[in-house]
Formats: structure tokens, C-alpha cells, sequence
């Protein structure tokens, strides 16, 4: 039976993935990015919880974080910019995932451009999502 962060995390992936953009969870930076977009979900860190006792749950304030990468030519700003929105309609459409989280909360993206020697360069962000929710264990 999984734990229920992995239940959220996989929640979240399944929530991003009809996006236009590959979805991948905790992989490498492929070489070739996909005209779409990609977008990596690492698993973060859970930080420390606020425990209630009687009954004992453990409160969780998770960050997760969604690297997404474009790399196109022409474009690619209006590009980024649309794969970010769409990542905030798609976490605004269900901040619960289905009941599994207390509440998803995206931040605002820490943007960079990565150059590519002999290619159009990487428009790439961080966005930490803070997945809110609670658990009977320390364990998950």
C-alpha cells in the first residue's frame, strides 16, 4: 500500500500530465527537448510536520518542485510563458487532487535560460509546488 506522500505525488503527476508538455517524474534532463515542452517532478522535501496528538497526525507542508524546460526558436518566450500558465490552470482546476491534499499552492517561477553550444538555448524554471496534507505516520 503506498505511502500518502506517494500518493499525492502521483496525484500531482497524473494532474499535469494531459499537459501538452512530455511529463516525467524524478529523470534526467533529456537531450532533446520535446517542441511541446518538458516538465520534471522532483519529489522535494517534506520539511518538518506540525503534530497533532489524540488522534496523532502529522501535518506536512511538502515542496515539491516542477522543472520545466522549452527550447524552441522563435517563439520560445510566448512558449514558456504558455506551458507556465498552463501549469497554473491545471493546478487552480483541482487544488485538493481529488481529496488526496489539504490544498496545492504553485509559487512563482524562478526562470533562467540555459545555453546549448550549436543550439537554440533552454528557457527553463523552478516552480515549487507546496502540497499541504496530512498523514498518520511520520513514515508517509
Amino acid at each position: 500500500m503506498p505511502t500518502t506522500l506517494e500518493t499525492v505525488l502521483t496525484a500531482l503527476l497524473a494532474r499535469l500530465q494531459p499537459l501538452s508538455a512530455l511529463t516525467l517524474r524524478d529523470d534526467v534532463l533529456l537531450e532533446r527537448i520535446p517542441a511541446a515542452g518538458l516538465i520534471i517532478l522532483r519529489d522535494g522535501q517534506p520539511g518538518e510536520p506540525e503534530v497533532t496528538l489524540s488522534p496523532l497526525r502529522y501535518h506536512y507542508q511538502h515542496r515539491a518542485e516542477l522543472e520545466v524546460v522549452v527550447q524552441t526558436g522563435t517563439g520560445r518566450a510566448s512558449a514558456f510563458d504558455d506551458l507556465i500558465a498552463a501549469i497554473g490552470v491545471a493546478l487552480e482546476a483541482d487544488r485538493t487532487l481529488a481529496g488526496l491534499c489539504d490544498w496545492v499552492e504553485p509559487e512563482a517561477p524562478a526562470s533562467v535560460d540555459l545555453p546549448i553550444e550549436g543550439a537554440a538555448a533552454l528557457k527553463a524554471a523552478v516552480i515549487s509546488v507546496v502540497l499541504h496534507y496530512t498523514t498518520t505516520s511520520p513514515l508517509g
